[in-house]
């Protein structure tokens, strides 16, 4: 048989007929072999145009929902949302960004066929951000990855190796929670000829003979006031680390701690009520009816210390109603500005002599931004109102006596044209409409807005106040209702102290823990030592 690839152009004339049929059906043959080896090809290449374009479409979907997502966190009216909504987007945010960007890594980084792209793989170390460093004051468990053999390993040598530096990587860890049982063993001494026995005294604790440490009960409170997690839920945690702790059990911890702390709390509300400038705010939550079987709202009422004082302290009451009697018995003997919304609870706790009224501008600004997208005088009045706030922001480092002598010479001058503006533009609406009646909440209560023009500790507005609310915002979510109203009562003594201590600085667990341990020993005439603000770990 013929050799196709050996037969040459020259030696066609000296076949026979027999052999150039022969090497006609090799030649037909090979050619069939080549088409579809072509055809092959061309499927490939087809499949890897495919995937390359669905790889395309992939990146520009995933691009477009970042870019979404973004437009969303950056560029959304946030007045739209409450406290509540914006938390849980930006939890959800977090989370589908940094699904969308490990999906757009994953494709940028390989080929269609699933093989890493190394021009993509480099740009991506290039571009990679600089991370920052784990803190300090966090433990460092080493793990140390040597050669077996630190010999070379070229054949011909084989000498030992000199170790010439080494790289480090760190990654954050943790170890969940455990539960430890703490021992006081108190050796007993005794003399024989004497007949005596000597026995150091048990130290002392906030509850006699009670189970757990201050420790376990600072953990209980926070993790129930400051991390929002009911007690059931802390009972199923504790199950998974074999430790029985019936929800009864850990509500009746509790009630002991709002008990022990009552004292700090009286001392806490004193020292709030000594601001000149103080914010209040109230805000419902539900509370179980257990005659009618089912739940009736109840106020848990805020108030804290002026924005601008320099020692911090937020102090909660709670009440069964909204009724300005509940503010007036709370502020009894106060005196100073409270800066509060336009709630005609507080009209009359407000009418008493040396106190004076600062009304909220973001309560102002959000009637016009609800109708914001209809009329173009509430987008002027927006645009107005950022004026003042863009001037607020310059003035927050400065002392009480600068900021007043800031607002007076750029925001006065604002203040009066929006005051103008408005009654203008109020001449020029109809009744009853939107616009007027966001213009006519303004005018009316002109004089409380325009307190911070009297005053350089009084705000702008009362958000101060609202974020301190916001814990009770995202509590009810997860624990739904309180109990009775002596449990209400008895959560605004520990959130008091517990929100009191975030806002100077410290540790929630830590504050508690130090606190229950002390108090047992702490005389009463000091007790004050003990509150958030002149608190001293250890001291």
């Amino acid at each position: 048989m013929l050799d196709l690839h050996a037969v040459k152009s020259q030696d066609l004339n000296t076949l026979s007929p027999m052999a150039l049929a022969d090497l006609a059906s090799q030649m037909l043959a090979h050619i069939e072999a080549q088409s579809q080896h072509i055809d092959a090809l061309d499927k490939q290449v087809g499949s890897q145009a495919q995937g390359i374009k669905w790889r395309d479409a992939k990146i520009e979907s995933i691009l477009f929902q970042l870019a979404r997502l973004k437009a969303w966190r950056f560029g959304a009216k946030t007045e739209r949302m409450n406290a509540e909504q914006r938390s849980i987007f930006e939890e959800t945010f977090a989370a589908d960004h940094a699904s969308l960007q490990a999906q757009l890594e994953a494709l940028q980084g390989s080929t269609p066929d699933g093989t890493p792209d190394a021009d993509t793989a480099k740009d991506k170390k290039a571009r990679k951000p600089k991370r920052e460093p784990l803190p300090d004051h966090l433990p460092r468990v080493d793990t140390v990855i040597e050669p077996e053999d630190t010999h070379c390993p070229t054949p011909e040598c084989r000498q030992p190796m000199a170790r010439v530096g080494e790289d480090i990587s760190e990654r954050l860890d943790i170890v969940p929670a455990k539960f430890f049982v703490q021992r006081q063993i108190r050796g007993k001494w005794a003399c024989k000829c004497c007949q005596l026995l000597l026995q150091e005294p048990a130290a002392a604790q906030v509850f006699d003979n009670a189970l757990p440490t201050p420790g376990l009960q600072a953990h209980v409170a926070v993790s129930r006031f400051v991390d929002h997690i009911p007690y059931y839920r802390q009972e199923t945690i504790n199950a998974r680390c074999g430790v029985h702790t019936p929800r009864s059990t850990l509500a009746s911890w509790s009630g002991q701690t709002g008990a022990q702390l009552m004292p700090l709390y009286d001392a806490q509300r004193d020292f709030v009520l000594s601001s000149r400038v103080l914010h209040a705010d109230e805000t419902p939550v539900a509370m179980l009816d257990p005659g009618a079987g089912k739940t009736k709202k109840a106020y848990m009422w805020t108030y804290v210390r002026g924005v601008y004082d320099p020692q911090p302290g937020v102090v909660y009451d709670f009440r069964l109603g909204r009724g300005g009697k509940y503010a007036s018995e709370f502020l009894k003997g106060w005196s100073g500005t409270l800066v509060v919304d336009a709630y005609a609870g507080y009209d009359k706790t407000l009418a008493m002599e040396g106190r004076s009224t600062a009304f909220c501008m973001a309560h102002a600004r959000r009637k016009f931004d609800e109708i914001v997208d209809s009329s173009p005088v509430a987008v002027e009045a927006i645009r107005r109102i950022a004026w003042l706030y863009k001037v607020e922001a310059a003035a927050r480092p400065l002392s009480a006596d600068e900021r007043l002598q800031m607002r007076l010479e750029r925001s006065k001058p604002m203040w009066e044209q929006l005051h103008l503006w408005l009654q203008l533009e109020r001449n020029r609406v109809p009744d009853g409409g939107g616009i007027a009646k966001a213009i006519d909440y303004s005018l009316k209560r002109w004089d409380g807005l325009g307190r911070f023009l009297l005053d350089g500790d009084v705000p702008l507005d009362n958000n101060h106040c609202e974020n301190r609310i916001r814990p009770w915002a995202v509590g009810r979510v997860n624990w739904l209702f309180i109990g009775s109203e002596l449990a209400g009562e008895r959560a605004a003594v520990i959130a008091s102290l517990l929100q009191s201590a975030k806002l100077c600085g410290h540790a929630p667990w830590a504050y508690l823990k130090d606190v229950l341990t002390r108090l047992p020993m702490q005389l009463n005439s000091r007790i004050e030592e003990l509150l958030p603000h002149r608190w001293q770990p250890g001291g």
